[in-house]
């Protein structure tokens, strides 16, 4: 027992190896990746690997005991950890000393104010504190397996013990995580998202034009709509302002928007979408597009307002909502709903569709931005479109589980980036970012034209999870013109600045991260949805009427 007690205070003491990895993982942390990071966050990311790297180092030297490999003594000891000791805190004032360089080397490929001082002091006590309150919570889960294995000493061996009580503090832990604190922040997280989207008694006053869903002649619910939904069916061009644009008459665009509250089952809330497509008469347009809004339920006007514009408003989009969290919530929280609703969406408009005269339906597209882009391509169902397809997609940045977009990144032509790749001859699937258009990566199109529109410096796509050992493919190869050339890979750190590059991944200007423009949507439409008696004079002249910044979309003077 009296053995025992050594170790358990043992624990608590400060092992040079373990401090030195962790020292080394602060140090790494502070190399660059895809999002620029201030002072506060990199002090709150150093502290966090820090302590990551502290752990791993005492588990190596609890490894290396239990072989029972013999550890250096006395002189040689000492010497060994002032050595490593040494060499790590010169790391860390290196990499301290480069991290105003490192961050600017970012923030100037992104259009951002560059830093004057790094903060550096700052960043070094922020850092220490966070790894200090880790560490003590890390004692306490440690003093609480101490106090338990040594009840149960009392009454089964030691070894047993040790691994009993182990199991106990940690499903402890878990069941406490599982059932009480993530279902009660979920709950709070919805309840808040939902309050803010002003549902039911919130709702402003329903629209008195029965053109437009939530209208009394409406099947769909205004109050249950939510301010999402009801700013993209408020928000379309006018058919005066698309013939402003185009010079002939234009048609106005159909928006349905069904909300989340709308009903409980996704396949009602489908049906509902498919009715209100009915009762508009949106089977008679030229273009129908199936989009698939973010998790709170947002659809971005610079992907909508310039199809319409394109297309001189014979357009009829229908989205239907499956959330009220913030995508990355969503992605992690609510993943199964997106992809159930978007499947009932998408199965119920393409089979009412198939029944009628082909001559006559209109062309069948889809589209989704980020958790939107994941879903809409969940819905896209090969086999059963395979006879009679849909005409094509645009998707903006898909989310890195996207099955189809890993699938179609692994086809790839071999020598073209990961990050912008050629598939065969780009007749069915093609890649365009900022700095690539759709029409550079490929010649005459097929059947069927799919379109993804990614940023290199968007994490939202390029997480990788296994880059905790791993290096991402796209690391390997020369860094995009919005990427800086100083990003390294580090195993572990890296994982850990990529999650923290997916929270801050709407940080940067428009044009960089997961902000997607106007001006590449049309270039994505343009390419896809083949518009009549197109120009690129009349693309530019529309890319000049389309606002630059996100949230904005398309207006005439």
């Amino acid at each position: 027992m009296e053995q025992d007690d050594r170790q358990s205070r043992s624990w608590y003491s400060i092992s040079i190896f373990a401090l030195s990895l962790g020292l080394v993982f602060f140090a790494a942390s502070l190399t660059p990746s895809l999002i620029p990071r201030g002072w506060p966050l990199q002090g709150v990311l150093a502290g966090l690997v820090m302590a990551l790297g502290y752990m791993i180092g005492r588990f190596l030297l609890s490894l290396w005991r239990a072989l029972q490999i013999p550890e250096p003594r006395g002189t040689w000891q000492t010497v060994g950890r002032a050595i490593v000791l040494v060499a790590s805190l010169g790391l860390l004032a290196f990499c301290l000393s480069m991290w105003t360089e490192w961050q600017n080397s970012v923030r100037s490929r992104v259009n951002m104010e560059l830093l004057e001082s790094g903060a550096v002091l700052a960043i070094l006590v922020i850092g220490l504190v966070t790894f200090a309150v880790l560490f003590l919570i890390g004692a306490l889960f440690q003093s609480a397996f101490d106090g338990l294995r040594r009840r149960l000493y009392r009454v089964i061996p030691p070894r047993a013990a040790n691994l009993l009580g182990l199991v106990i503090v940690l499903l402890i832990v878990f069941v406490a995580s599982r059932d009480w604190v993530l279902p009660s922040a979920i709950e709070f997280l919805d309840e808040t998202y939902e309050t803010a989207q002003d549902l039911f008694e919130t709702a402003p006053p329903a629209p008195t034009d029965a053109f437009i869903p939530g209208s009394r002649e409406s099947l769909v619910s205004w109050e249950a709509m939510g301010q999402p939904g009801r700013d993209f069916v408020t928000s379309a061009p006018s058919a005066e302002d698309i013939a402003t644009f185009s010079g002939v008459p234009a048609e106005r665009p159909i928006r349905v928007y069904v909300g989340r509250s709308e009903d409980d089952d996704p396949k009602e809330r489908a049906e509902i979408a498919l009715q209100e497509l009915i009762r508009l008469d949106a089977f008679d347009r030229k273009i129908l597009l199936i989009a698939s809004p973010t998790g709170t339920g947002w659809l971005d006007p610079g992907a909508h307002d310039t199809l319409e514009f394109m297309q001189n408003g014979d357009v009829a989009t229908v989205a239907v909502q499956y959330s009220f969290l913030q995508s990355p919530l969503a992605l992690i929280f609510e993943t199964d709903t997106g992809l159930a609703q978007a499947s009932a969406t998408m199965e119920a408009v393409y089979r009412y569709w198939l029944t009628l005269p082909e001559d006559s339906r209109p062309e069948l597209y889809m589209h989704g931005i980020s958790l939107g882009a994941w879903s809409s391509m969940h819905s896209f169902n090969v086999f059963q479109m395979m006879d009679q397809p849909v005409a094509g997609a645009v998707w903006a940045g898909p989310p890195f589980p996207s099955y189809l977009w890993r699938q179609t990144v692994s086809a790839r032509n071999e020598g073209t980036p990961y990050v912008l790749p050629v598939v065969d001859k780009g007749e069915v699937v093609r890649f365009s970012s900022q700095f690539r258009k759709p029409a550079q990566s490929g010649g005459s199109w097929g059947r069927i034209r799919i379109n993804f529109l990614q940023y290199a410096s968007d994490p939202i796509v390029f997480f990788e999870p296994n880059s905790g050992f791993r290096e991402p493919e796209w690391m390997k190869e020369k860094p995009a013109p919005d990427v800086s050339p100083y990003l390294r890979f580090v195993p572990v750190v890296t994982q850990f600045q990529l999650a923290l590059d997916m929270a801050l991944s709407k940080a940067l200007p428009a044009g960089f991260g997961h902000n997607y423009l106007a001006r590449d949507y049309i270039d994505a439409w343009v390419a896809v949805s083949n518009p009549d008696d197109w120009s690129p004079v009349r693309t530019q002249a529309l890319k000049n009427i389309c606002n630059l910044g996100r949230d904005t979309g398309c207006a005439v003077e």
